[in-house]
């Protein structure tokens, strides 16, 4: 059993999910009512990925400032303090989209893809799900994203899809790319990636930086709960929402992501540990309270 407090993330939308076929917010409006509900059900933390607006045009990302200024400001209104965490991930070496977002927004936290992923999925006929593609972050990369989270006062969430990439973030730490102590986020379930196997746990434990802070994304149905509880257990933080599953353990599937953020703190109980409320998430991040 584990004593800590748990951090409850939503991951609220995604990318390229079809709001069409699936429940996923896309307007600033609709993404504050999910956050709203993500919040009551015990999150503290909303990753957040912008969608483009037009009629038909909803699954694609937007790196437009004014929009994300304006998602940014419904989500701080439906639930106040709530820590944002926006995504950054595109292909290619042009960040300026989302380092723009970045600095309209200055958001509490930011994902920061840690390395290059081929990045594959195979269909049960054999094709390729889609074409495939690397996901693509070199090592300068990764700095321009950390040099303009340092300006906009962010705090990077390394995303390592593999034990590779988990090395590489202390790598980043000893030659000065990043200071301080490094937050992880260990992503599973990727069909490229890190499989939902809670085996690779005490692995990715012993390679992360001794006391930083941790939590997991799990990507999948019904395999990925006894993850997220073996995570509860070991004292990981928590992360689940429509951009993760549709599907809770019993393999219904799930309209909002309220009931998913429910299990997590289902989770977190049952390891013996309450869940962090905003004020001790902000806190256990190091993160400045919230503006009144």
């Amino acid at each position: 059993m584990h004593s800590d407090k748990a951090i409850i993330t939503c991951a609220i939308t995604g990318v390229l999910t079809d709001p069409g076929q699936h429940p996923v917010p896309v307007t600033p409006e609709e993404l504050a009512r999910e956050a709203r509900r993500a919040c009551d059900a015990g999150a503290s933390v909303v990753h957040l990925h912008f969608r483009r607006q037009e009629p038909g045009k909803g699954h694609l990302p937007s790196w437009d400032p004014q929009l994300a200024r304006d998602c940014v400001q419904a989500l701080r209104a439906a639930c106040p303090g709530l820590i944002i965490n926006q995504s950054t991930g595109v292909l290619g070496p042009d960040c300026q989209g989302p380092i723009d977002c970045l600095r309209a927004t200055r958001p509490e936290m930011a994902a920061c893809n840690a390395g290059s992923l081929n990045y594959l999925k195979v269909r049960g006929d054999g094709a390729w799900a889609w074409p495939p593609t690397l996901f693509d972050n070199p090592p300068a990369k990764v700095k321009e994203f950390i040099d303009a989270m340092a300006e906009t006062g962010t705090l990077p969430e390394f995303e390592c899809f593999d034990l590779g990439i988990v090395r590489c973030v202390q790598m980043y730490r000893q030659t000065g790319m990043y200071q301080g102590l490094p937050e992880y986020n260990f992503v599973f379930g990727v069909a490229s990636g890190m499989p939902a196997d809670p085996d690779l746990l005490p692995i990715l434990l012993r390679l992360k930086i001794p006391q930083a802070p941790w939590q997991a994304t799990l990507i999948g149905r019904a395999e990925i709960w006894p993850l997220h509880q073996r995570v509860a257990e070991v004292g990981g933080h928590l992360r689940s929402g429509l951009e993760d599953t549709f599907y809770l353990p019993d393999g219904s599937k799930v309209a909002s992501n309220g009931p998913l953020i429910e299990q997590l703190a289902q989770c977190a109980r049952a390891a013996g540990r309450e869940v962090a409320s905003v004020s001790e998430a902000r806190a256990m991040l190091g993160l400045a309270a919230a503006l009144a």
